[in-house]
């Protein structure tokens, strides 16, 4: 016998146990009674912001009072006329001096306060994650309650790329101090529209 067939042998000998699969239908029964309040609370907790908005003149309105003037900012809604619109012909590269991002979300998730984003809302791959503040536009009635719900609404969609993101980018590695930004943007906002 090998030494290759004598290691695999004792991986297979100790190997332990089989244990059943959780049940699924218990965590997805699990019920918000306010999915508003439920991804609020989660993205805030999780270091993002969650904005209440009638009109997205809210959004322009933020974007003066929050960031200086002059900021280099994009979005991919066309009437947020203040903001250069995005094209799908820009270079990825072109974006690496990009502040400020607005894109609009299709879903929202409550219990882990993440937004569903798709090529058809950005436009380019890399820009919710190479802006240095990102701002989510998301309709209110389309927060869900689980990844559950998001999982089989995004199974009747066609799209090449999607990611859900929740909170702005952070790690902890560095003396397990807590850092905003390090990968990706600095901020999260998510207006949350009627």
């Amino acid at each position: 016998m090998s030494s290759k067939e004598k290691i695999l042998a004792a991986v297979r000998a100790s190997q332990p146990a089989l244990q059943p699969l959780p049940d699924v239908n218990d965590i997805a029964a699990v019920q918000f009674e306010n999915n508003v309040a439920q991804f609020t609370a989660v993205l805030n907790s999780i270091g993002g912001l969650v904005v209440n908005a009638t009109h997205t003149d809210a959004i322009k309105e933020y974007v003066k009072n929050n960031f200086a003037e002059g900021i280099n900012g994009i979005t991919t809604v066309a009437k947020l006329n203040d903001f250069p619109l995005l094209s799908t012909e820009t270079e990825a590269h072109l974006l690496a001096n990009i502040d400020v991002a607005i894109l609009p979300a299709k879903m929202g998730v409550a219990e882990n306060g993440a937004v569903w984003l798709t090529e058809a809302e950005y436009g380019i791959r890399a820009l919710p994650f190479i802006c240095q503040h990102l701002i989510v536009m998301l309709q209110q009635h389309t927060i869900v309650q689980n990844m559950h719900e998001a999982y089989k609404k995004i199974n009747k969609e066609q799209y090449g790329f999607g990611v859900f993101i929740a909170g702005p980018s952070k790690t902890a590695d560095i003396e397990q101090s807590l850092v905003l930004g390090a990968h990706g943007p600095e901020s999260m906002t998510v207006f949350i529209l009627p």
